[in-house]
């Protein structure tokens, strides 16, 4: 196999793991799976206990909660959340609710070029919200409204959302 031939024999191998959309059952019953990304190209991560130390931060996203981490001792409010606090090095971190609605710092439109897995939601919006009564500015998807009709200053609310394999994570909805 020559070397130009590799590269194109594993994009190959992405495009059939990505574009498996059911699967069956060894009693022969189909059952209908999302395509799955490639592990080294999923952008969401693990959330169990098992997985990660910050496995907390996903239970409550499930609750509805956004939230992240506070240092008791110096009263720094860290984003992401953070197993240590990364001015004092104290690991004894107190959970803390996130206020629900923002206001859009910036966006951008994804036209193309979308990541594997998600080039069927070409166009999308991403940007900056300042999180209201906090010092926090946090990037996230923007759903809600099309990237044509976004402003900057436009209001947004905070959601929790299935990625498909039952893992949660968190995007912003238009509200204005």
């Amino acid at each position: 196999m020559s070397v130009a031939e590799k590269p194109r024999r594993a994009v190959a191998g992405l495009e059939a793991s990505a574009a498996r959309s059911a699967e069956t059952t060894p009693s022969g019953a189909e059952v209908s799976t999302r395509p799955r990304r490639p592990f080294l190209l999923d952008f969401f991560p693990l959330e169990g206990e098992s997985d990660t130390r910050l496995a907390r931060f996903y239970d409550r996203l499930r609750a509805g909660r956004l939230s992240t981490t506070r240092c008791p001792n110096d009263g720094e409010v860290h984003w992401p959340p953070r197993v240590a606090c990364p001015r004092c090095h104290g690991e004894a971190l107190e959970w803390i609710d996130l206020p629900e609605q923002g206001t859009v710092y910036a966006f951008s439109a994804v036209l193309g070029g979308a990541p594997l897995g998600m080039e069927s939601d070409v166009p999308y919006v991403v940007g900056l919200v300042d999180l209201d009564g906090i010092a926090l500015r946090l990037f996230g998807r923007i759903e809600g409204t099309t990237w044509d009709r976004l402003t900057i200053g436009h209001r947004v609310r905070v959601e929790a959302y299935d990625i498909g394999d039952g893992r949660k994570f968190y995007r912003f909805r238009a509200t204005g």
